[in-house]
């Protein structure tokens, strides 16, 4: 028998000419991965990128959206941009800031075509729970918004991450669309405590705790009884004051684990379909409120129907490129792993072989470039 082809990845790069600028060769890249062989028609199409931390400008920028949102318009389809909120409390951390901060970022329905969900509601808890019963994860809380819609396509900034070595389609899926407790379960290693200094005794991570583990003491100070506790995060995510905390993993090998058991989530039981952005190819996350200097020379956009053949041909094209030594890579790395060079407890290889062993995709791929 012979074995089964390698998934294919398409890929254009940065060159333009009159006629032939990026948004054309934005469109004919979707087309030719395969875009228009999906049935959209009717469907409800979560189209799942990260739309900025204000201060940062390195996100994909709102008019590669627009093509892409176009398209899914022409097929029938009804999308809508979406994002879970942070678990850090930034300007993304419930839905009235997360939209605010899209809108100033020009995610909005004049620039792009259609509007904005924020996946997991006003303060962050609102999820599907997903039986996936992988290795680490038994079931994956995912943004209700993006477990309900009908396809799923993936719209990623490809850049460095200091705790998952880069952020590309899986961390954008599996961290991205987990609510903020399944962002808590996938940097989590215990069961929170609560900062007595920080707590101003308002009552709410005791009103939804859904274990009744949290009491309010007589000093108005709230208490979590570990004996009670299933570490769900629910705390977490609904305190406004950052009292409930939690040592965080410090393993990138089991938080990317993590993130590739809630990307299977997200898309194993729907049609879905995955675009990487490589450019301001900057050595961390769109979370941070400043981009630094990329780490290399723009490459272009790449597209896939596998999201694990496409996280790995970046990587690829991210490897073979050359360092901008102005960048904070400097004179390091120009041959070799550079998000390794920039992030060394890192290790993002860990992410894609455990995606390739629960059956997301495939890390072997082909290499359709485009003109």
């Amino acid at each position: 028998m012979a074995a089964p082809k390698a998934p294919k990845v398409y890929f254009t790069d940065m060159r333009t000419c009159q006629g032939n600028d990026l948004l054309h060769k934005m469109e004919r890249l979707l087309r030719r991965a395969g875009l228009d062989r999906m049935d959209l028609d009717g469907k409800l199409v979560a189209i799942k990128l990260h739309m900025g931390e204000p201060g940062n400008l390195a996100y994909v920028r709102p008019s590669l959206v627009a093509v892409l949102v176009r398209m899914v318009k022409e097929k029938g389809g009804r999308p809508f941009l979406t994002d879970c909120n942070t678990l850090y409390m930034g300007r993304r951390a419930n839905a009235v800031d997360h939209l605010n901060s899209a809108m100033e970022n020009g995610f909005n329905r004049i620039a792009v075509g259609c509007d904005v969900i924020i996946a997991d509601g006003l303060r962050g808890n609102e999820h599907r729970e997903v039986l996936i019963e992988k290795e680490l994860c038994r079931t994956a809380k995912i943004g209700s918004a993006i477990a309900d819609a009908d396809v799923v396509l993936s719209l990623t900034h490809f850049k460095g991450h200091d705790l998952t070595g880069f952020g590309g389609t899986l961390k954008n899926l599996g961290m991205g669309s987990g609510s903020r407790c399944g962002k808590m379960e996938m940097h989590a290693s215990s069961k929170p405590t609560v900062d007595r200094r920080k707590c101003v005794g308002c009552g709410l991570c005791a009103r939804s705790c859904p274990e009744g583990a949290i009491a309010i003491d007589e000093k108005r100070k709230a208490v979590i009884d570990h004996g009670k506790c299933v570490g769900c995060g629910q705390c977490v995510a609904v305190c406004q004051h950052g009292a409930p905390e939690v040592e965080w993993e410090g393993s990138s090998e089991i938080v990317n684990k993590k993130i590739a058991e809630y990307a299977y989530a997200v898309l194993h039981d729907k049609p879905h379909f995955h675009v990487s952005v490589l450019m301001d190819i900057s050595p961390n996350c769109d979370c941070w409120t400043f981009n630094d200097v990329p780490i290399v020379p723009d490459i272009g956009f790449a597209a896939s129907r596998d999201p694990v053949a496409l996280d790995m041909a970046c990587a690829r094209l991210v490897n073979e490129a050359e360092a901008e030594r102005g960048s904070v890579l400097g004179t390091r790395g120009a041959e070799g792993d550079k998000f390794k060079a920039v992030h060394p407890a890192t290790d993002w290889m860990t992410g894609l072989e455990h995606a390739e062993r629960i059956g997301l995709g495939k890390r072997a791929y082909e290499l359709v470039r485009l003109k």
